[in-house]
């Protein structure tokens, strides 16, 4: 730890408490931890890719347990291990023992008996990385567990917006499109709110019910009527993979009641900003002219994601350990 500390006070980094192994979700974490991450994961980004910290996790083994297809958040961890200095394990599960009847929690306590010090997950059931979090004593990081929660999606994207605005209090940020089945808009919404952020939900009444109101959030089924308010607008992709039937009559009229065009943009903010977790569907949620135009921080959202990874996995595994937790 003596080299860890060394290269963080070269990035001017304060001293951090923190004392939990594991990141499940933004829902038990408190405002000061949230805030925690943010400012190791807002250093962290100062740091080129060019100029790795391999001293952090030197020793460390990470293994990325994907059973969900994934390109942004399984890449920017592998590349978050690798610029601290760990080693990385990509597991497959379609060449795993999990296809001979092994279960998910018989695969990962193999795995860690081989030595590995942390287990990202992602899971399509609600529930998988409590669930080895508490039979295993590797660190586990939630990755994303079905529709329940995305935790470093959400840091990653407060971060972008604390980089843009310099501060969450008193913004209002509309997460606008199949909230229903969306682990970023749960996150999202115990993130923002936590840090004094105003959340609108919004989409068709098929994917946004009122009972979300209960979580202190407004709930709105028109993009017109709130665009006027907004400082950020976080546009989620419709997962047409987890519905059991089509909420509404088709993608058409989806984009032309919800779709962030160029004629919406005239209406929003001037310095609004416009996010997307990816993976995006242009012409659906928002159009290619938004996507890739000056309002646009999603490629931002991506090179934050490796930051946040990195911020994520120095604490669990080296600033909990440190500070003596089992």
């Amino acid at each position: 730890m003596a080299q860890a500390s060394s290269q963080l006070s070269a990035l001017e980094l304060p001293s951090v408490s923190w004392r939990r192994r594991h990141l499940l979700g933004l829902e038990e974490l408190s405002a000061e931890e949230i805030r925690t991450v943010l400012e190791v994961a807002s250093r962290f980004a100062q740091v080129p890719a060019t100029a790795p910290l391999p001293e952090l996790l030197q020793g460390k083994t990470v293994v990325n347990l994907f059973f969900e297809d994934s390109t942004r958040t399984r890449t920017s961890f592998a590349l978050a291990v690798r610029r601290l200095g760990g080693e990385v394990i990509d597991f497959q599960a379609s060449a795993s023992s999990l296809s001979k009847g092994e279960t998910i929690l018989d695969t990962a306590r193999t795995i860690e008996a081989m030595g590995v010090d942390a287990v990202v997950i992602r899971h399509r059931t609600p529930g998988a990385p409590h669930l080895l979090a508490q039979n295993l004593q590797a660190s586990v990081i939630n990755a994303g567990d079905g529709p329940h929660e995305h935790p470093t999606q959400a840091l990653l994207d407060m971060l972008t917006i604390l980089q843009h605005r310099g501060s969450l209090e008193g913004l209002t940020v509309a997460l606008v499109g199949d909230i229903a089945h969306s682990r970023t808009a749960r996150s999202n919404i115990w993130g923002l709110t936590r840090l004094g952020a105003h959340v609108i939900l919004c989409g068709p009444a098929t994917l946004v019910s009122r009972r979300w109101e209960a979580l202190g959030v407004e709930v709105s089924y028109s993009l017109d009527d709130i665009l006027p308010r907004c400082d950020v607008l976080n546009l989620l992709r419709i997962q047409f993979e987890r519905q059991q039937s089509r909420p509404f009559p088709s993608v058409r009229e989806y984009a032309h009641l919800y779709a962030m065009n160029r004629q919406r943009l005239e209406q929003a903010k001037p310095n609004v900003l416009i996010m997307a977790p990816g993976p995006i569907n242009r012409g659906v949620e928002i159009t290619a002219d938004v996507a890739d135009g000056s309002h646009s921080v999603i490629l931002k959202q991506v090179t934050n994601g490796v930051a946040v990874r990195m911020a994520v996995l120095w604490l669990c595994l080296c600033v909990a350990q440190q500070d003596g937790q089992p």
